[in-house]
């Protein structure tokens, strides 16, 4: 294996990471009109995913940073062309973490309901971005001899892509209730589960047409097993959540997010990005990545960081493994807001 290769494989895994890791947190946001009823019940989500969502997002950061660094021309090309629907994940991604991080800071309910519609926004609107970027990434754009992208934005929402933003919004919503029944008690543990249950059924078919389509449009004679793994995990997880084991319907929606992003890397593979317009302007591994002593010395510095990256964040999440109740939830300590002006509560 060529060092080209290695960072593509690795690239993939950054990716993998991400959109389970972050999979999960986006969905807590997503479910939370449903699921927070109360003050309390909003406060337990937000805490379930507390320790680690800024850790999660670390995954996406570093995959972007290897993207620009081992693959400069796939870099340019996605970003310039992807330009908007990208932007529009930023600015989501951005009103989420002001949401999260400032919900707190002022003990208001109108304020509170305003971080709310924030980190419900921030969550939906990369869910379905996500989906609707790699499939088209997949599919394929309209791309130049100058390894410029001519497809206008509307282009980029043709049934396929479409299809594919449904199924990301739609597994990251069940991986984020089996989440939070996994990692809550009493009455939000009970509801998260129920919804759970509600969720696989829709997941199956929607998922599974995505994932068949792309195998038959794109996919290759050994891709079957992925998307036949996906296909068992996304069913059993309908069966596990009615059986109320939430450690076990974690591990099947997680194992149905790895199949689904591996059957796209590896369906896009050799290119990096298939032109519409003429294979020969094909982005492939080989015509836009960097130069070999550019990886070599990137390669070195993966294997040594990669581990201790690794170890620090299985740590985090072991140590804030246990289950969270409303009987958890202190008072709030935010400023308080009484006639125009704000002090200490």
């Amino acid at each position: 294996m060529g060092l080209q290769e290695f960072w593509f494989i690795l690239i993939a895994v950054l990716f993998v990471g991400y959109f389970v890791l972050e999979g999960f947190d986006f969905g807590v946001g997503m479910l939370m009109p449903v699921l927070g009823k109360t003050e309390n019940r909003r406060r337990v989500l937000l805490n379930t995913i507390g320790p680690v969502w800024d850790g999660n997002e670390v995954w996406l950061i570093v995959g972007g940073g290897a993207l620009f660094a081992a693959f400069p021309d796939w870099y340019a090309t996605l970003f310039s062309g992807f330009y908007l629907p990208l932007l529009i994940i930023l600015v989501a991604l951005i009103l989420r973490i002001v949401a999260i991080e400032w919900r707190g800071k002022i003990d208001d309910d109108k304020w509170r309901r305003r971080a709310d519609w924030g980190i419900m926004i921030g969550s939906w609107v990369p869910a379905v971005l996500w989906g609707v970027a790699f499939a088209n990434i997949v599919r394929g754009v309209a791309i130049n001899a100058d390894k410029k992208v001519t497809s206008t934005f509307f282009d980029l929402l043709n049934p396929y892509a479409l299809l594919g933003g449904i199924t990301t919004a739609l597994v990251f919503a069940l991986h984020g209730a089996v989440f939070i029944a996994l990692k809550t008690a009493d009455d939000v543990r009970i509801d998260a589960a129920d919804l759970a249950k509600k969720l696989a059924i829709p997941t199956v078919p929607i998922a599974g047409g995505f994932v068949l389509w792309t195998q038959l449009a794109h996919g290759k004679g050994w891709t079957w097993l992925l998307v036949a793994l996906a296909a068992i995990a996304v069913i059993a997880v309908v069966f596990l959540t009615r059986a109320e084991s939430e450690g076990w319907a974690f591990a099947f929606t997680t194992l149905a997010v790895i199949a689904t992003v591996v059957l796209l890397f590896a369906s896009l593979y050799p290119n990096v990005m298939p032109s519409t317009t003429s294979e020969a302007y094909n982005l492939t591994i080989e015509n836009a990545s960097s130069s070999p002593y550019t990886l070599k010395v990137m390669s070195w510095a993966a294997v040594i960081l990669t581990p201790i990256v690794l170890c620090y964040q299985g740590w985090t999440y072991w140590v804030f493994r246990k289950r969270i109740s409303t009987k958890h939830i202190p008072p709030s300590i935010g400023l308080s807001r009484k006639a125009g002006s704000t002090k200490v509560g």
